[in-house]
């Protein structure tokens, strides 16, 4: 199972974590695409692409709306060119990207369209400009200047060489973004937290999507986000992982209904932060809604405490047949010098577990 860690997209930031991370031996980084927040995501791996030579890059996750598919196609591919084959593409429904321009998640018709049309691109293949137009409010048709000539379809063109296609991993919460993923994405990430029987439910979700499209569904390769922090002390653990459990929990609760099986206690911790959630907060350890977790509900759902529990929780995903974790730890709002500490005890006693 390999083990990849989150980070933000700052390019001098991210460099300098995919320097560290592949020291350590990570198996890759992801970084966020959240224009508003951070740096612009391709630039950033661009840059971390040259400062390293064997990590796994990517983006954790970029969204269907804010970039046509052609455009994100060929930032991934250009990535992709720099790295000498090593970019990954995560993508999602949006939230804090998208918040900022005054918008919610993008519905789940226009993200399936765009995964569908996305992998053509990456495919190489062509895409006619009904499969994913540009409004006539935007831009009229090309058609209407009466050139000469013109293109009639849409194609990434400029790529040469023989690297493999960008894999599309799809982020998934709901059982429609997850069966979508079945059929569609190169892997599945759960976003269901480290609760085994969540992760386990989304699996299932996803194979019989496959079986009922007629694909095999033992084909799949699976992943998972999970919130974790290692750290001798739990109280510091769960402290450093609360401002970053908020967000990815949110996910499960986004429009008010919670995907996905729950308890009461859970169902009700859910709905306090769908009512509670702040964006202007986003993330922060420090904010009201990180006040809004009992401690049962971080120890369920994230992964916080000392070298052996958090080894323990690790391999207790891996049995279920995940191949791929993306870790977040700690986030703003916390005592740095004890995520420091957190941090480098992932390094040095958790990850040499998975390498």
């Amino acid at each position: 199972m390999e083990l990849w860690t989150l980070t933000h997209s700052n390019p001098q930031h991210a460099l300098d974590a995919a320097k560290r991370a592949e020291a350590s031996g990570w198996h890759g980084l992801l970084v966020v695409d959240s224009q508003n927040l951070a740096g612009d995501s391709y630039v950033a791996l661009t840059l971390a692409a040259t400062g390293t030579a064997r990590i796994g890059l990517g983006t954790g996750v970029t969204n269907s709306v804010t970039r046509h598919p052609a455009v994100t196609a060929s930032a991934a591919m250009a990535v992709q060119t720099v790295s000498g084959g090593r970019m990954v593409l995560g993508i999602g429904r949006g939230d804090s990207a998208l918040a900022h321009l005054g918008r919610s998640p993008a519905r789940f018709a226009g993200f399936v369209s765009y995964v569908e049309v996305l992998q053509k691109y990456l495919r190489g293949e062509a895409v006619a400009f009904d499969e994913f137009p540009v409004p006539d409010t935007m831009a009229a048709p090309v058609a209407d200047l009466e050139l000469a000539d013109h293109p009639t379809e849409s194609r990434i063109r400029w790529v040469k060489g023989d690297l493999p296609k960008v894999p599309v991993e799809v982020a998934a919460t709901g059982p429609k973004v997850i069966a979508m993923a079945g059929r569609l994405a190169d892997r599945v990430m759960f976003t269901l937290g480290a609760v085994p029987e969540r992760i386990q439910w989304g699996m299932k979700v996803a194979r019989e999507s496959r079986r009922a499209a007629g694909l095999d569904p033992e084909a799949q390769r699976y992943g998972a986000y999970v919130n974790l922090v290692c750290h001798e002390d739990m109280a510091v653990a769960r402290a450093l992982v609360r401002g970053g459990l908020t967000t990815f929990a949110r996910f499960s609760v986004m429009h008010g209904n919670v995907s996905g099986p729950a308890s009461v206690s859970d169902r009700e911790v859910f709905q306090q932060l769908h009512d509670g959630y702040d964006m202007k907060a986003h993330t922060r350890a420090d904010s009201n809604q990180a006040m809004l977790l009992t401690d049962e509900f971080i120890d369920r759902f994230a992964i916080a405490g000392p070298p052996e529990h958090v080894i323990e929780r690790l391999q207790a995903l891996q049995s279920l047949g995940l191949d791929k974790i993306v870790i977040s730890g700690p986030t703003a709002g916390v005592d740095r010098s004890e995520a420091r500490t957190a941090m480098t005890l992932a390094d040095e006693v958790v990850l040499p577990q998975f390498v």
